[in-house]
């Protein structure tokens, strides 16, 4: 009786099973690169407009609307990001410049316009070090809103010679559809929200490269 006593008491222990588990390691994926998203225009200036159906629509308001669904996308995907304003405001251009000019990627959203409403597609405006993801862009919206792919183009491209949140701001503008084109605006209205996500997955992997 003894003696079962004693080898109870010094019982070689068991080994944990858990410490015989390899250890491994989870490496934290930081984001290399900091992402600045802009809508175009402003309460004061609301960019390009056009009525369809009895119905004005202005430029300012629906890059409003589509920068703060990609913001929402972002989030979402754990994306760390800075935009010029909150939830439905849009501080003026001059500190949407500046903010800019203090991130790695900086985009800003803008719809374009012609007096012809046949014209048609995505467009964006750059410096030319940025016109590899300049092209990743058009080719995301213009597969998403199945609309031409006008591709990239220089600054002097757009209305003026030179554009100050790409002068500035070291900025990418993304002209994302025609607003003077039913068409465009009808593709775009349909697929909004899938084309802030695809975007957002977009700039994710830029960042993270």
């Amino acid at each position: 009786m003894i003696r079962r006593i004693f080898n109870a008491l010094h019982k070689t222990p068991q080994a944990n099973t858990q410490d015989n588990v390899p250890k491994i390691e989870v490496q934290e994926i930081m984001q290399k690169k900091s992402l600045f998203i802009s809508a175009g225009h402003s309460d004061t200036d609301v960019g390009a407009s056009a009525t369809h159906n009895g119905k004005l629509w202005c430029e300012a308001d629906i890059v409003l609307e589509f920068r703060d669904l990609v913001a929402k996308h972002l989030l979402d995907k754990g994306v760390q990001y800075s935009k010029d304003g909150e939830l439905g405001q849009n501080l003026p251009l001059r500190d949407a410049i500046t903010l800019a000019s203090t991130h790695d990627i900086a985009i800003e959203f803008h719809c374009n316009a012609f007096t012809n409403p046949n014209a048609t597609g995505v467009e964006t405006l750059s410096r030319g070090v940025d016109y590899p993801l300049g092209n990743r862009i058009c080719e995301v919206i213009a597969s998403t809103l199945r609309i031409n792919n006008r591709g990239v183009k220089g600054e002097s491209s757009g209305q003026h010679s030179r554009l100050g949140f790409i002068s500035r701001g070291n900025g990418i503008i993304v002209e994302l559809f025609f607003i003077s084109n039913p068409n465009d605006l009808k593709a775009y209205l349909e697929n909004k929200e899938l084309l802030a996500e695809r975007i957002a997955e977009l700039l994710k992997g830029v960042v993270y490269e």
